[in-house]
């Protein structure tokens, strides 16, 4: 094993492994919207290897700077004014936080490439002895760099975070965590971030996804020990795409008798085959006498073109774009896939979803492309599933990339440590805010995430 510093601000890790949103369109324009321990993690890595930081350091980021930037985007993802505005003092961070860039390498179950991947670890300035540590898992992104190594241009103090540009929710986990005295460690997923050297994403993509998040968890862990400090516990937390992919982690490390000590998932995706069929025909799931439950809005049919690539692309369904998409909105969709671009009037062409796929799809036998597809969605679907430490789902009743009905069921599975909780009002961004920030009146009675994990320490 070597390491290498490549940049400033990196940790490079050099390790063989066996295995390996939220920047959404709303109406059309770009909105955001949207998957240690005190040894390394069993079965993921070999030998720690060496490690070094560049001199320079890590980029700070003072507790006052990151309650301003808080706050600003509050604002923005308190969607309805579901909560108290402006953002409440009592969330104030308590110390600054130190950020590292984390590099590893990852190998991909699907298609046994091995591949080099980025991730962002978080912690408190002058933290000693021993941390609790979360694993944050960031919603999707239509885009390619809107990733939680990212946050490290707050080292510019004239440098300022922007929605759509920047990962924002990665910002309100550092500040509630980080901010708070846990460490924070969050992967940029195989085909995201600086890393990405043109590699198509691997979107719902189980294998490539879980083992990303355990490798850079796995980093992150020996980054800890380099810097002299421990994990006391392993949280986990996830918003949308991350709350599926935390799921996936979770039932994994349970799988491999790895502890965890509680995990959080806001919006979670648990059925995927149900989830894509009410992104493209809501009407099936959405009584009549609920016609003021919002629609799923212009972002979902870029969601679907990134899913269709993905499952293209790692499971080899070559021509799945041939198969379920309309033969009218294919250049489209292959040119989004290629550059995740909706630069001024591409924009007002997006496909509705609900007319994008062949017709029939969800009704018939159209081709065995297709069958495979929702095959191997069911496969990677998450819902029933009997969990040994506690789980909270945090869903919002008026949802409008997944209603109630299509989270529930994995409550209703999970045994009796899972647990659910309705966020009134609450949308999709609006969800993941009161999962961090939320008064108890609109959490129904529940603790936030933050305050929730604190009661486990």
């Amino acid at each position: 094993m070597t390491a290498r510093a490549t940049r400033s601000h990196e940790l490079v890790t050099r390790s063989d492994c066996t295995l390996s949103r939220r920047s959404f369109l709303k109406s059309a324009s770009v909105a955001a919207g949207s998957l240690a321990l005190s040894t390394a993690i069993p079965g993921t890595a070999l030998a720690a290897p060496a490690t070094r930081t560049n001199p320079s350091g890590p980029v700070r980021v003072s507790k006052e700077r990151l309650d301003k930037l808080a706050a600003t985007f509050y604002a923005v993802f308190n969607e309805g004014n579901i909560l108290p505005a402006p953002f409440p003092d009592k969330f104030a961070a308590r110390n600054d936080v130190e950020l590292r860039r984390i590099v590893t390498f990852t190998r991909i179950p699907e298609t046994g490439e091995r591949v080099e991947v980025s991730g962002l670890l978080a912690v408190p300035a002058g933290a000693r002895g021993a941390l609790p540590l979360v694993s944050w898992q960031h919603g999707t992104i239509l885009s390619f760099d809107e990733v939680p190594s990212n946050l490290l241009r707050l080292d510019d103090q004239k440098y300022e975070l922007r929605d759509n540009v920047d990962s924002i929710e990665t910002l309100f986990n550092i500040q509630r965590f980080a901010g708070n005295g846990y460490a924070v460690v969050a992967a940029d997923y195989v085909g995201k971030g600086p890393y990405r050297r043109g590699r198509s994403e691997a979107y719902a993509v189980k294998g490539a996804t879980v083992q990303c998040c355990l490798d850079v968890l796995s980093a992150g862990q020996r980054e800890l020990r380099t810097l002299g400090l421990r994990q006391s516990s392993l949280f986990l937390n996830g918003w949308s795409q991350g709350a599926l992919n935390t799921q996936w982690l979770k039932q994994e490390m349970q799988r491999r008798d790895i502890k965890v000590r509680a995990a959080a998932a806001e919006s979670p995706f648990n059925n995927l085959a149900e989830s894509f069929h009410y992104w493209s025909n809501p009407a099936a799931y959405i009584p009549a006498s609920e016609s003021s439950y919002p629609m799923p809005p212009a972002w979902i049919t870029p969601c679907i073109i990134v899913l269709l690539g993905s499952y293209r692309r790692y499971y080899g369904l070559n021509d799945l774009f041939k198969t379920a998409i309309k033969p009218q909105y294919r250049a489209f969709a292959e040119k989004y896939w290629t550059d995740y671009s909706l630069d001024g009037e591409i924009a007002k062409s997006i496909p509705p979803a609900g007319d994008f796929l062949t017709d029939g799809f969800f009704d018939r036998f159209t081709n065995d492309t297709n069958s495979k597809f929702m095959r191997r969605l069911g496969d990677n679907g998450t819902t029933f599933w009997d969990y040994d430490s506690p789980i909270k789902f945090y869903y919002g009743m008026a949802d409008e990339a997944l209603p109630p009905r299509l989270v529930q069921p994995a409550i209703v599975a999970g045994g009796h440590f899972a647990d659910g909780v309705p966020v009134k009002g609450a949308s999709h961004r609006g969800t993941f805010l009161a999962s961090l920030y939320g008064e108890s009146t609109v959490l129904n009675g529940s603790p936030t995430a933050f305050d929730w994990f604190n009661t486990l320490l």
